[in-house]
């Protein structure tokens, strides 16, 4: 059932972007619209309109559609339940070995660490 709603979403994709493209630009966004006259398209335009909202309306159902689908799914196994896997614990980090142990700690001075001198 998911696959035959996921190909009529795919359908429905692309009737939408071809009515979409078929469509008169008349927003005038780049002052390009149209001058009207006897024969302006009009009627023609309105139907585009009403299938463009008919498509996208179907679109977002399809949309939803598959969301709730994939949500049921997902929420009765796990990809690791679906793989037959375990899922390993996480390992505890590792100290790095010391080759003193901490009690005995160079005794610190106040002095600046100054670099050796080098010889000429």
């Amino acid at each position: 059932m998911q696959n035959v709603i996921l190909a009529i979403h795919l359908i429905l994709a692309l009737l939408l972007i071809g009515v979409v493209l078929l469509q008169r630009s008349e927003g005038g966004g780049l002052g390009m619209g149209s001058t009207g006259g006897v024969v302006s398209g009009r009627s023609a335009a309105t139907a585009l309109a009403k299938v463009t909202w008919i498509f996208a309306g179907l679109f977002i159902a399809t949309s939803i559609t598959l969301t709730i689908l994939a949500a049921h799914d997902s929420a009765t196994s796990s990809v690791i339940d679906q793989i037959g896997g375990t899922v390993p614990a996480p390992a505890a980090p590792e100290l790095p070995a010391t080759t003193t142990p901490l009690t005995a700690l160079p005794a610190t001075t106040d002095a600046p660490a100054t670099p050796p001198k080098a010889e000429n």
